[in-house]
């Protein structure tokens, strides 16, 4: 009779969270700011950096069905809510030169040490795994891009 009753217990509290939902609002996106314009990466970069980091870099988040599921959906709602303090795609734009470069740079660093995407991430979703060679030229490009080069942080008029 105990066991029913903690089996129920457990039960109706796994049915009731549920009713604890998640924010699941994308803030808007200012193009001006996202590294797709402010960084012109060639297009193999940018759709591997897409597919691999924007679900949870970016003001671009597709929720997968699980998502609403509590509590994995509070797990990977804070897990998303720390990566963008960390690292935000939508908001490179922000940074001057000299931070979007060490930014950048250190983005390089945790794909090259295998640190991104999470496993925790790739595990749900494979077509975010990166091949060695994904790594590799996503680590060199974000390693050698120089904000100058794009014209990034250039007042409209200014000569360079």
């Amino acid at each position: 009779m105990n066991r029913k009753r903690i089996l129920l217990g457990i039960a109706i509290f796994l049915v009731l969270i549920q009713f604890i939902r998640i924010d699941k609002t994308n803030p808007p996106v200012d193009s001006k700011l996202d590294f797709a314009t402010v960084a012109r990466p060639p297009a193999e970069v940018l759709l591997t950096i897409k597919g691999a980091c924007y679900d949870c870099h970016s003001h671009e988040i597709k929720y997968p069905w699980y998502s609403n599921i509590a509590p994995v959906s509070w797990w990977m709602k804070g897990h998303v809510n720390e990566a963008l303090e960390h690292f935000n795609f939508s908001t490179l734009g922000v940074l001057n030169p000299e931070d979007l470069k060490w930014a950048l740079g250190t983005a390089a660093d945790e794909i090259r040490e295998k640190k991104m995407p999470l496993k925790s991430y790739t595990w749900m979703h494979p077509e975010a795994r990166l091949t060695d060679t994904q790594r590799a030229l996503l680590a060199t490009w974000l390693t050698t891009f120089t904000p100058v080069s794009t014209g990034y942080g250039k007042i409209e008029g200014e000569k360079q």
